[in-house]
């Protein structure tokens, strides 16, 4: 069986719903005040939940933000492949999200930021796992210099999806462009492949993006508008996006993400896998918190109903 093994950062989210977000030196008051674990977190549950095994090979702390990462974990049937780090606690990220959905974060990174080769040497990677890499990780020093002497000792094979992230424009450029040379398969909002092609068009970015990697595809993932899927060998595709009314966006890039993970290790091909995890994230959006995405058995329900 594959399994899905995270190296990226499971964090706790602060997550504040307000009316609209401050201005600066501002103050608003929020409706609601939600203690969630979040970050990569998302990712792992959504593909959890979505029946593939997981695994979790990023740091976590001692204190109670990291006893909250592993009850979630464990929730959710994750296996963790690393021990706690004794000195410091893992990281909390501020989510502000207002009115119309939109989200803001602040970030204060914690154990899972401390990566470091000796831990990544206690990952048993097969062959028909996958791997997730995400941008965050690239963003602290020492967990960017573990992954990138980590990952030529993969080989050829697993499968290595990447997730640019939000920071994508401050990453560093040498280790972004190893990672985009390694990774079969990258996963980035309209913006995040914006920041990265120079493009404002989704189709256009998606198969410029596709073009500085060796892999099979790209997914632009375009929110309302659904995604865009760019395979080697072809342009771009758009796949629609399913209606949904929007509570909270927090997480669901995340949903999508995972979903379409899930979806490509039951051997299901690109294009459908895109349509499921685009339901997925629709149905993401509809709840509120980080970790929102639905269950196999949701999914399948929707597209039995559609």
């Amino acid at each position: 069986m594959s399994v899905l093994i995270h190296v990226g950062n499971a964090v706790v989210d602060l997550v504040l719903t307000v009316a609209h977000a401050p201005a600066r030196g501002g103050d608003v008051l929020a409706e609601e005040a939600i203690e969630r674990v979040g970050g990569g977190f998302n990712v792992m549950a959504a593909a959890a939940r979505q029946g593939m095994a997981v695994a979790y090979a990023g740091l976590h702390g001692t204190g109670p933000r990291g006893d909250l990462v592993r009850a979630a974990l464990a929730a959710e049937g994750i296996t963790l492949l690393q021990p706690a780090l004794p000195d410091r606690d893992t990281g909390v990220v501020v989510a502000i999200v207002e009115a119309d959905g939109e989200r803001s974060f602040i970030t204060a990174p914690g154990a899972e930021a401390r990566l470091t080769a000796a831990d990544l040497a206690r990952v048993a990677v097969q062959p028909e796992d996958f791997v997730y890499l995400t941008g965050y990780s690239l963003a602290h020093p020492a967990n960017a210099e573990a992954l990138l002497h980590w990952l030529p000792g993969l080989g050829s094979r697993p499968l290595v999806l990447f997730d640019p992230g939000p920071l994508v424009g401050s990453l560093p450029r040498a280790a972004l462009a190893a990672v985009l040379d390694r990774a079969d398969w990258v996963s980035a909002n309209a913006a995040e492949a914006a920041a990265l092609t120079g493009s404002d068009d989704p189709a256009r970015a998606a198969v410029e993006l596709l073009a500085r990697t060796n892999g099979a595809g790209v997914v632009v993932r375009c929110g309302a508008a659904g995604c865009q899927l760019a395979l080697r060998g072809a342009g771009a595709v758009p796949v629609p996006a399913f209606s949904a009314t929007v509570v909270d966006l927090n997480g669901a890039g995340d949903a999508h993400a995972g979903a379409f993970i899930a979806q490509l290790a039951r051997g299901e091909d690109p294009l459908p896998a895109a349509r499921w995890a685009n339901v997925a994230a629709g149905l993401a959006v509809t709840r509120r918190g980080p970790a929102t995405a639905p269950t196999f058995a949701e999914v399948a329900a929707h597209l039995g109903r559609a």
